[in-house]
Formats: structure tokens, sequence, C-alpha cells
């Protein structure tokens, strides 16, 4: 079989050459040129020879069979489990746990389906030692210690697992192109050659991915693109909690999280996360505040810490842990000007307990009383929780999901809530005292 050609591609004009220069002669950009293969020139097919197109009205529309991966965290996150000819997209920082949860799941599911394990980076014995260590069963666990496209291919196309994991995609190499594992054109186009056997065989195939030192997926940015779900491993390589989420997911919710504890025997499921993110203190404290924040379709809460002191520089520092740094500025500014309380003369320090990172603006409220409590040193009631967005013009703004979050709240013992009064629900809950706020002066209040 004649090997493909290979053409060197403009990444800003799309310009091609047959041989690698420092500088496009179409655009004169520098170190644009990507290795890619020549395609053969294909022959126009007039409309009356296409078949298949259809009215959208007439398609029938399903749930796509799925395949339960025996860990309840890891299916919450995919939405359900593993589709049907899906592609998952898994990256993490090194040694966070993403080849152990995922030879976890394989050896759960080898008991019911066709499972292959495809190992670029460690060899048979080091996979074994790994099983062995953690006590699975992997007698119905296929695996293979390659690295070559074309051999993974011939060897899915001849067994035809229902799941097959490849770790990871940076060290797969295609004979079709002269560049190292890893680079942009080998990652590009081994990823789109398993997508497109993952489509036409219904094999569900799980890629593991690298992270860069900016946490982003190495390779192309088109990778993400191509799957159909991504997700992060994220967590503390010196704690034992470890988190999933899902950014991208055709089949399910964005956003959810699956949260898991590593121990000797690989990852456990943490059934209650709430707990990970509350600290256990010995009485009140001030600078605690604990908010419910809204993770896809789970409620969680989460303590927010603040620590006020007076400043010994120039420049004042504010520094946030799990929360985003311009949002605290902005949230100082707003207590100076609408609730009349100064901060410019103290350093300003929030942390959101258990490494957890809070992207949504409902824990604005959350983080303001946090800080005042902190710099009046009077603490918050101890059964007390707080969700709201806060706006420029000092507005308490209703979140989403503001009864699940009550819910979870009373679940889990608090008496009382300061939400916003658009959230408040109209029938009392059973069990907690719903306080609503319009305005931050109105919460600051709370505390005098």
């Amino acid at each position: 079989m004649a090997k493909p050609k290979s053409i060197y591609s403009c990444s800003e004009c799309g310009g091609q050459t047959s041989k690698w220069q420092g500088q496009c002669p179409h655009c004169q950009a520098w170190n644009t040129l990507v290795e890619t293969i020549a395609e053969k020139a294909s022959r126009f097919t007039p409309v009356s020879e296409i078949h298949g197109v259809q009215n959208l009205s007439e398609v029938e529309a399903g749930e796509e069979p799925r395949y339960s991966t025996g860990v309840a965290e890891f299916d919450r996150v995919l939405g359900g489990g593993l589709v049907h000819g899906g592609v998952v997209l898994l990256g993490g920082d090194p040694g966070i746990g993403k080849s152990t949860l995922l030879l976890q799941a394989l050896c759960h599911m080898s008991a019911t389906r066709n499972v292959l394990y495809v190992s670029g980076e460690e060899s048979a014995r080091q996979v074994a030692l790994r099983a062995k260590r953690l006590a699975l069963d992997a007698k119905a666990v296929h695996l293979l210690a390659e690295i070559q496209l074309e051999k993974i291919q011939s060897v899915l196309v001849e067994r035809k697992p229902d799941i097959a994991v490849i770790d990871s995609i940076q060290t797969v190499y295609s004979d079709a192109l002269q560049s190292a594992p890893g680079s942009v054109a080998q990652v590009r186009e081994c990823a789109a050659q398993l997508t497109r056997l993952a489509k036409a065989s219904g094999t569900c195939i799980i890629l593991v991915g690298h992270v860069t030192k900016e946490g982003a997926l190495a390779g192309p940015r088109v990778l993400e693109h191509m799957v159909d779900t991504v997700l992060y491993f994220e967590g503390d390589t010196h704690s034992s909690f470890r988190l999933i989420r899902a950014f991208k997911n055709r089949f399910g919710a964005v956003n959810e999280l699956g949260v898991f504890a590593m121990s000797e025997k690989g990852l456990r499921e943490v059934s209650n996360p709430s707990a990970l993110f509350l600290s256990h203190h010995g009485g009140q404290v001030p600078g605690s505040c604990v908010m419910v924040t809204q993770e896809g379709t789970r409620p969680l809460l989460v303590e927010i810490q603040a620590l006020v002191d007076e400043a010994h520089a120039p420049n004042p520092r504010r520094l946030s842990v799990g929360l985003e740094q311009n949002r605290l500025a902005m949230l100082l500014a707003v207590l100076h000007r609408h609730a009349g309380i100064p901060c410019f003369d103290q350093d300003v320090f929030v942390n959101a307990v258990g490494g957890v990172k809070i992207t949504e603006p409902g824990a604005d409220l959350a983080v303001l009383l946090a800080i005042v409590s902190s710099l009046k040193n009077k603490p918050l009631p101890e059964k007390m929780v707080v969700f709201g967005e806060v706006g420029l013009a000092g507005e308490v703004r209703p979140v989403q999901r503001g009864q699940e979050r009550l819910k979870e709240a009373a679940k889990l013992g608090f008496t009382q809530a300061i939400v916003p009064k658009a959230n408040k629900p109209r029938q009392a809950f059973s069990g907690i005292e719903v306080i609503g706020v319009e305005r931050v002066e109105e919460a600051v209040a709370t505390l005098r």
C-alpha cells in the first residue's frame, strides 16, 4: 500500500507547500506551516445521485443507549454513562489518577462488555502491577501496549470492543506523517482517525489527554471540537480529593461535577461531597460563611473563609483562592460605596475550603458577608447559609435553582438562610428560616 503524501498547510492563510519552510510563502507569516496529509481530489457528485437527505420532522428522536461504567460519580459527569459510538476526552495533570479511574471502570464493565485498554505510556507489566495493587479483577480486560495508529486500528477492527481506552492520545503516531508523536499534526490526525472509526464501528473510545502548564489540554484546539465529551480531572496532588468536570457533553449536561477520594485501593466515590468543603470548627469563628453553589444538577455547600487585616504596605493585598480575583476587587468597591464599609487600608484574603473552584456569581453575597464578619470580628450564626449575586448598583440578584439549594441546606441541618428576595419561596420551608434581601446593606445589617 502506497504511503499517503504529506504536505504543509499554513494555519493563518491556509496556503499549502510541499516542503516545510520557516516562513509561509503565501502570507509571509512565520512558523505557521503544519504537516498534514494531502487529500485526494474528490469527484463532484450531482445532486440527483445524493442519497440520505431527510426531513428533520421525520427523523425519529430517541435516547442513545448507554453503558454504565460501574462508577456512579463517573456516570453522573458523563450524563448517565458511556454512549455507543461516542468519543470522550479525559484530561488532567500528571499523577492525578486518570489511568487509575479508567482501569477501575474497565474492570467493572468487563463483566458484561468487551473492553480494550491501549497503553502507550506504560508497558503491559506496569499496567498489570497497577491492577494488582488496586486489587482489581482484570481477567476479562484485553490489553494492548502499542503507539502506532495503524496497528491500533487493526486491533479495534478485528476485536470490535464495546469500549476502548487510548492512554494517551499524545503518544500515538501515524506512519503517514513524519512529525514526532505529540506534535500538533500527529495528535490531530490520530484523533480524527480514531473518531471516524468510533462512529463507523460503534465502539466507544476514551482518549486520555495531557495538559499544558496553564492547565489546558495539550495539542490543537480542534481536538476538543472533534470529540463528543470533554472531561477535566482536577485536584491537588497533595490532597486526596479529586474532581471531574464536564466542559463539553453532546449527550448530557455540562458543568457536572464528580467527586472522588484517592486511597490505597484507588479512587473511591464520595457520596456526600458537601462534607469535604465544610470546615469543622470547635465554635463560631469570624470570617466564615457557608454558601450553596450549583455544579450542574448538584447543589454543594462550600465554606467561604475571609481574613481582613490591617495593611502594612502602601498597596493592600487582594488575594483569592478558588474565586475570581477581579470579582473580589469589584465586591470590595460595592461594599464601600453602598454599605459604607471601607477596606482600602486592609489586606483581604478569601479562600474556598477544600480546593474547589467557584466560577458562578452566586458566591458574591457569601464573600461579602465573610469579609464583613472578619472585619468586624463578629461570627455569623453557625447554621446559616448564604447565596446571591451582587450587582454594581448594590442590588442582590436571584440565582438559578434557588429552591434546590435551600432543600440541600435544610437536608444538611442548616436552620437559617440569607437569599435574594426573588429566590425566597412563597411557602415556608420546614426546618429552615429564609430571609430575603434586595440590597447589600440589608444583608450587612444582619451582622450588626
